[in-house]
């Protein structure tokens, strides 16, 4: 029979071990909470942050709309800013459409990148400028010059890539419809009754008939 100090003993140690298994489930299920927090907690920034970014874009275009109802200069230039968006975005739109139709586009989605950051850095001098022209009676007629200028070759430039896919386009369907009306005419070619031989003997007969009874 084993003495009371050892059963003691024995049950203390299991007791330990008992208290230390639940503390370490305790100490998993706390760390797996802080964990799903901390991922919480970075999805919600991230959302917040990007709904913060196209909450400030949706301002910013709604300022740009009503400004460019006004009158003047400063308005002028916001029609310009609105003008170039457009144009932007309807190229991006064709190339888009391009790319996911699998044409060749070579380093023309390259070439778009390139013009939409320059057509960012164009926008936000027109957006300066028209601030500057808001507050101050100063013209400056040298840069508002300018300024058009660069605005007709980004948008000459938008039109010409948006021409040249389109022809690209034009070109793709009248080689579809070209294929599809040849196979058309072989279809129906197909589908013609070819002629009964002792159709054309018996009529070759009644002609050969008809030649001597009326001689000419």
């Amino acid at each position: 029979m084993r003495p009371k100090g050892d059963i003691l003993k024995a049950r203390t140690q299991q007791e330990v071990a008992t208290i230390s298994e639940i503390i370490l489930i305790v100490l998993v299920i706390l760390a797996f909470l802080l964990l799903v927090a901390g991922v919480g907690i970075y999805f919600l920034v991230k959302v917040g942050r990007k709904a913060a970014v196209k909450a400030r874009q949706a301002t910013t275009r709604l300022t740009t709309h009503v400004n460019a109802m006004g009158t003047g200069d400063a308005a002028e230039v916001e029609r310009l800013r609105l003008d170039l968006r457009r144009e932007v975005s309807l190229t991006r739109q064709a190339v888009e459409q391009a790319q996911q139709q699998g044409w060749g586009l070579g380093d023309l989605p390259v070439l778009l990148a390139d013009l939409t950051a320059q057509a960012d850095v164009h926008d936000s001098q027109l957006g300066m400028y028209a601030q500057q022209r808001r507050v101050s009676p100063y013209v400056d007629h040298t840069t508002l010059d300018r300024l058009r200028q660069h605005q007709a070759k980004l948008t000459a430039m938008c039109a010409r890539i948006r021409a040249d896919l389109l022809s690209d386009q034009v070109q793709h369907t009248a080689t579809g419809i070209n294929d599809l009306h040849s196979r058309t005419d072989l279809e129906i070619e197909a589908r013609r009754r070819a002629p009964d031989p002792l159709d054309e003997i018996d009529d070759l007969y009644r002609r050969t008939m008809q030649d001597r009874r009326d001689p000419s």
